[in-house]
């Protein structure tokens, strides 16, 4: 496969990842925040579970616009968009370990580092990208 399609399946995972978890919360903000991951048994916020649900929504459009819309400059704001939670995410989330369980920190550590990661794997790519 080439560049510009391992660039375009990551930014379309990216996008519909995003758009899953926006939904969710947004719709959905207390099922969202039974997630061991998510509640790490602290006190129920419904206003902040819909905000997050609303970043996530607005993230998987710029995500989602540089999948069709595939320019360099384009796919470089939205992976740095992404990267600039993402990041954060994961290191917020490592300070609070002591909220969950051995076997729930392993799979919440990977989702997170994935999702710096596979953004961090796909902005090499844009350089193959047009400039415009």
């Amino acid at each position: 496969m080439s560049a510009r399609t391992w660039l375009r399946a990551g930014l379309a995972f990216l996008s519909v990842a995003q758009f899953v978890v926006g939904v969710w919360a947004l719709l959905f903000p207390r099922s969202f925040f039974d997630i061991p991951w998510v509640g790490m048994r602290m006190p129920y916020n419904s206003h902040l579970m819909m905000d997050y649900g609303a970043m996530s929504l607005a993230t998987s459009v710029v995500l989602g616009v540089s999948f069709f819309v595939v320019r360099r400059s384009m796919a470089r704001t939205a992976l740095a968009v992404y990267l600039v939670f993402a990041a954060p995410h994961l290191a917020i989330h490592i300070q609070l370990l002591h909220h969950l369980t051995p076997g729930e920190r392993v799979p919440l550590l990977a989702a997170l580092t994935a999702a710096v990661v596979i953004p961090l794997a796909l902005l090499p790519l844009t350089s193959r990208l047009e400039k415009a």
